[in-house]
């Protein structure tokens, strides 16, 4: 008897969950040598790919994170002076975090050896097989993600 279509989407989300822990786990590993962790990693890309200094909230929400979370995250790579904290003229309680020139260093180094590793397991899939799977996890994404109410977001 062949599968029903909830029963092949519990197995793709039974599949995330295991991907999630192994994608930590060999995150973890990859960036070690900078005496990084995953969630360090995570928190210094949403910077990077920000391209303007963000609040932990905006880090949180591009990151799918807690804010609690990045903050945790964000304190601990500025004491490594990886990110600095700036005043952020909008909020006066939470600040701006941007890239040291060492953050953007680092960031730079662990962001080329992850192009070669990229390279690496896209050889394994067809474009159309990435683009069917990049829709799939963006429309489970969007099911999951509550509704932002319209109101003054703090940033």
């Amino acid at each position: 008897m062949n599968p029903t279509k909830e029963e092949r989407l519990t197995g793709v989300i039974l599949t995330l969950f295991q991907l999630n822990g192994a994608l930590l786990d060999w995150g973890d590993a990859f960036v070690a040598p900078e005496a990084l962790t995953s969630a360090r990693w995570q928190m210094l890309g949403a910077l990077a790919l920000a391209g303007q200094p963000l609040s932990a909230p905006q880090v949180a929400a591009a990151m799918g994170v807690t804010r609690q979370g990045a903050q945790k995250q964000l304190n601990l790579l500025s004491e490594a002076q990886l990110v600095e904290v700036r005043p952020n003229p909008q909020h006066k309680r939470s600040p701006l975090y941007r890239l040291t020139d060492e953050g953007r260093r680092v960031y730079g180094a662990i962001d080329a050896r992850w192009k070669e590793r990229a390279r690496q397991l896209a050889g394994g899939f067809s474009a159309a097989e990435l683009e069917t799977a990049g829709r799939v996890l963006a429309g489970l994404l969007a099911a999951h993600v509550p509704a932002q109410p319209e109101q003054d977001h703090e940033t």
